[in-house]
C-alpha cells in the first residue's frame, strides 16, 4: 500500500513536453488554422474587399500591396492555413464515415495531409508569384 502512495507521478502536466501522435498534431493544426482563418482572416478579407470596391484608386492601392514580393511571401502563411484546413477537413469527413480509422491508416492520412498542404501551398504560391 505504501508503494502506491509514494510513486513518482507528475504533479503538473506540461502539455508542450508531451509528445503527441501525428494524428493529434494534425487535428490540433486543423483547429488552429480554422481559428486563424476566421478571426484575423475574415476582417482582413472584408477590409481588402472594401478597398477593392471603394474606388479605382483603392483598387490600384490594393494591387500595389499585393504585387509587393514581401506581401506575397507573407500571404503564403494564410494560404497554407486555408489549404491545410481544407485537406484536414476532408480527412475528418472521411474519419466520420469510418474510413481510415485504424491506427496505421490514421497515421498515413495525417502524413498525407501535411505533405499535401505543403505541396498545394507551393503550387499555388508559384502560380501567384
Amino acid at each position: 500500500m505504501e508503494a502506491k502512495l509514494h510513486n513518482k507521478r507528475p504533479k503538473h502536466l506540461n502539455l508542450i513536453k508531451i509528445k503527441q501522435p501525428l494524428p493529434a498534431v494534425v487535428s490540433i493544426l486543423h483547429r488552429i488554422s480554422g481559428v486563424l482563418l476566421f478571426f484575423p482572416g475574415i476582417p482582413l478579407f472584408l477590409y481588402s474587399l472594401q478597398m477593392l470596391l471603394q474606388s479605382p484608386q483603392g483598387f490600384e492601392t490594393l494591387q500595389e500591396y499585393l504585387n509587393n514580393p514581401m506581401i506575397k511571401l507573407i500571404l503564403l502563411l494564410p494560404l497554407w492555413f486555408f489549404l491545410h484546413h481544407l485537406c484536414a477537413g476532408i480527412r475528418h469527413l472521411l474519419l466520420d464515415l469510418h474510413v481510415g480509422v485504424a491506427l496505421t491508416q490514421a497515421q498515413t492520412s495525417s502524413k498525407l495531409v501535411l505533405v499535401m498542404g505543403i505541396i498545394l501551398t507551393t503550387l499555388v504560391g508559384l502560380m501567384l508569384w
